[in-house]
């Protein structure tokens, strides 16, 4: 069984109403451990519902979710905030920082959630901050900081709670083109170390850097395939 396996899932607003909506309509899916899947589509086809039923933000209508062998329909809220806290961390276009925090504080502050000690928060966090790159700014407020920058604290935030599961919504959306770049570097490099990375997007081009491919159109799948990496791309190119 993979880390994420979904059955049939459902996500319908307004159930037998006229204005009932199938954000998510008998969708299937199975992610495993240590894999990069981008799951794509434009606005409006449920890949922002499956990445909150995936997270644990919400529950689905009806269907199956089981997470790392965690059956997860029923839960309660209570209960799908202690399965996050272990298993998922997010990185949102928004950055989600706070901004009365330091940057190093923001990394930490996750942590308290799980329990971990004030000093091994602060140890976990500056070593967080030293893999993207960015301790100097460890004593700054978000706001004294680039959205390149601030996008760096928010994985950061991810690494330090040491999550297998990083969901990455639209990471580069606020981002130009060399920062989001460097951004989906070091998310394919914490893939390579063997976290499980869910990037959401609209994009093709961002898309293209993960290794399997997840497309949905009006709550349905309608693609799901490995992605060709550049290297070989480049070379069917010259063929």
């Amino acid at each position: 069984m993979g880390l994420i396996e979904i059955h049939d899932l459902y996500k319908i607003y307004n159930e037998g109403l006229e204005s009932e909506v199938r954000a998510l309509d008998g969708v299937s899916l199975s992610i495993d451990y240590g894999e990069f899947v981008a799951i794509v589509g434009s606005s409006g086809s449920g890949k922002s519902t499956m990445m909150n039923i995936l997270g644990c933000l919400d529950i689905p209508t009806r269907g199956e979710y089981t997470l790392d062998d965690i059956p997860i329909a029923h839960r309660s809220e209570r209960e799908l905030s202690e399965i996050r806290s272990r298993k998922i961390s997010f990185i949102f276009q928004g950055y989600n920082l706070i901004p009365s925090l330091s940057v190093w504080q923001n990394v930490a502050l996750p942590m308290t959630y799980q329990g971990v000690a004030p000093a091994e928060r602060q140890h976990r966090a500056m070593d967080a901050l030293d893999a993207v790159g960015i301790t100097a700014k460890a004593g700054s407020c978000p706001t004294q900081l680039s959205g390149g920058q601030q996008q760096r604290v928010a994985i950061a935030r991810a690494i330090a709670t040491a999550s297998p599961i990083i969901m990455a919504d639209e990471p580069t959306g606020a981002l130009d083109s060399k920062t989001g770049q460097q951004v989906l570097d070091i998310l394919r490099g914490l893939h390579s170390l063997g976290t499980t990375v869910i990037l959401i997007t609209h994009d093709n081009g961002i898309a293209a850097k993960a290794e399997r491919v997840v497309r949905l159109q009006d709550g349905h799948i309608v693609e799901d395939r490995p992605n060709v990496p550049d290297e070989s791309r480049a070379l069917n190119a010259n063929l």
